[in-house]
């Protein structure tokens, strides 16, 4: 089943209140523009006063409306590109260029206005916890200078991340360069193929790419 008939779901009253809200949580799970469980943390955030979802029927529904707004905004930004896409293809101009296509790839809140910063903080702090609970790269991942040098790069990717939640929800500048050149250390130690250690890694920089966007979206004190 697709998103809408979840949505209808969620909206229907005279389904149990459980069923409606395991509705919503499958509704994310076809659409969730800052990942499954940060969009959770977004929602739950933004259905103020109340954030328990679970019992709160007003609350579900204040954020599905949040969820629905920002994928309308996400499908019509897809039908512009797909617009632009024949006509250029008509033109002759078979690849699109990388930054009309930015949108699909990265970690982002559509919709017509400013994401809710209250939103992105607890999205940041949901995956700061799940972070922190990841377990370090086994030492049978990488010799002992490697091992260092990770675990320097995680230590600088954590101290960025409590910065932006202690301030919060700003990173300065100089914590903002600190954090683009951790992330540059982090793919510069990707390994071609599916490694093991790409496992590990590549969750560091999920979770980096959700805490730069956070930061990006309100302006350096």
């Amino acid at each position: 089943m697709g998103f809408r008939t979840y949505a209808r779901r969620v909206r229907d009253e005279r389904l149990p209140l459980a069923r409606r809200y395991a509705a919503l949580r499958r509704a994310v799970g076809h659409y969730c523009p800052l990942g499954f469980h940060a969009t959770w943390a977004y929602l739950a955030a933004t259905a103020c006063p109340s954030a328990d979802l679970r019992t709160d029927p007003a609350a579900m529904l204040r954020a599905l409306d949040t969820l629905e707004a920002s994928r309308e905004v996400r499908l019509a930004e897809v039908r512009a590109l797909a617009d632009r896409r024949s006509m250029e293809k008509a033109a002759g101009r078979r690849t699109p260029r990388p930054v009309d296509t930015a949108f699909l790839r990265g970690l982002s809140w559509p919709g017509d206005t400013a994401p809710s910063r209250p939103g992105l903080i607890a999205a940041v702090a949901n995956r700061h916890a799940a972070f922190q609970r990841f377990p370090f790269p086994d030492r049978t991942l990488c010799d002992d200078t490697q091992a260092q040098q990770l675990a320097g790069l995680r230590a600088c990717l954590d101290a960025c991340a409590r910065s932006y939640l202690r301030d919060p929800g700003r990173m300065d500048r100089a914590t903002c360069q600190v954090l683009a050149g951790t992330v540059d250390g982090i793919q510069r130690r990707l390994r071609p193929g599916n490694t093991p250690l790409n496992t590990h890694l590549l969750e560091w920089l999920c979770f980096a790419a959700l805490l730069t966007y956070a930061a990006k979206t309100s302006p350096a004190p």
